[in-house]
């Protein structure tokens, strides 16, 4: 119909959805999409439950169950040492990439820039244009993907309304240091740059690092999105459940947008989240159990020719393939689903200009046997 305007005219299939559909159809093991293979935890699924029983059927308030933001404040004050008032900072959503929707939208107007950073997930981008702002793209170091701070100086203009940062990064496995939020702070110091910061793998980071949130540093609190998963903390991802924190002012802006979209998330799920975010243990045994299936999976690789890349967080590890194939990663990426039955994601999808640097990306948030086979077919390459 020629009257439906294109408002995403670049915007086509999702590399993700490309790559299960080719695993699905030649029976690949799937280290592609990030999501768990192993089950969840019997309490959380026994709380939601209980809530389902005693009758959290009905619509929640706008901006969450009670209980359940002073869970998340509580836990905020107790990790991080920030103040953050559960009535008028936090929002419950319907997952975090709505948050991160949710927040572009509030604050952008047509001609607005956004600085980020590439390798990024997908959905940065076009959450940018669909309001109209020029998103400002600018390339993480190469092999370690930290960023360029002095470049980010050099890309700020008066039109720059936002810079949207993610640790641990997706796609990498990168993280911030104490040492990059303290520069953010001082290049943004003085302004109105607002923060998105998408926080979803807070507790999936390794090696004894420390997740570096934005929400530690007064100065940036009051001016920034804080974006949390609780599908990738608690292994269930499908629930589509996140909440946003941010500076009283803006989250006005922010309901404002989320009152007229989704509303409120469910309910019983809601309730069920903030009884079990009393049990500490659940998020503070992640590092050391996904750290183990990091360095499983790296251990397995080792009979393969790919070469492992630095990641500290996330569910992902990147692997180059540079030193014995120069295909372009995503037909490298399609013939090894076809010929040897592993699904992966090539890094050049997650930039704008399709930069290839032969790597794939890896989900390592898997079952240790589902990881020895895919390293079992993947010697053979």
């Amino acid at each position: 119909m020629k009257n439906i305007p294109d408002k995403l005219p670049k915007v086509g299939t999702t590399i993700f959805t490309i790559m299960s559909q080719l695993a699905h159809e030649y029976d690949a093991i799937n280290l592609g999409q990030g999501f768990p293979d192993f089950p969840m935890d019997d309490q959380l699924i026994n709380e939601v439950k209980k809530a389902m029983h005693d009758g959290h059927h009905q619509y929640a308030h706008m901006n969450g169950v009670p209980a359940l933001t002073k869970a998340i404040a509580g836990k905020i004050k107790k990790l991080y040492d920030a103040d953050i008032d559960p009535v008028s900072q936090i929002t419950i959503t319907p997952g975090a990439t709505y948050a991160i929707y949710t927040a572009l939208t509030a604050i952008l107007l047509p001609g607005d820039e956004v600085i980020l950073f590439e390798p990024a997930y997908d959905s940065y981008i076009p959450n940018i244009e669909i309001n109209g702002a020029r998103p400002i793209l600018i390339p993480l170091s190469y092999p370690t993907y930290q960023i360029p701070w002095e470049m980010v100086k050099e890309k700020i203009t008066p039109k720059t309304k936002a810079i949207l940062i993610n640790s641990p990064q997706n796609p990498t496995g990168a993280v911030l240091h104490k040492s990059d939020i303290e520069e953010l702070q001082k290049i943004t110091e003085g302004t109105d740059i607002i923060i998105i910061s998408d926080e979803v793998y807070e507790h999936l980071i390794y090696d004894g690092l420390q997740h570096e949130t934005v929400l530690k540093y007064p100065s940036l609190r009051e001016r920034c999105f804080a974006c949390f998963s609780f599908g990738k903390t608690y292994h269930c991802t499908g629930w589509k459940m996140g909440y946003c924190i941010g500076g009283s002012e803006l989250m006005k802006a922010f309901r404002k947008v989320h009152q007229y979209n989704a509303f409120s998330t469910n309910s019983f799920v809601q309730y069920a989240l903030a009884e079990y975010l009393q049990n500490e243990n659940a998020y503070l045994s992640l590092p050391n159990l996904m750290q183990q299936k990091r360095d499983y999976l790296m251990n397995c690789m080792k009979q393969t020719r790919f070469k492992p890349l630095e990641s500290h967080g996330s569910y992902f590890q990147c692997y180059s393939y540079a030193d014995f194939n120069n295909e372009n990663d995503f037909d490298f990426a399609k013939r090894i689903i076809k010929e040897f039955g592993v699904a992966t994601i090539p890094l050049s999808s997650f930039y704008q200009d399709g930069l290839d640097h032969k790597v794939l990306r890896f989900c390592f948030a898997k079952k240790e046997e589902t990881l020895y086979q895919a390293a079992e077919r993947l010697k053979h390459i």
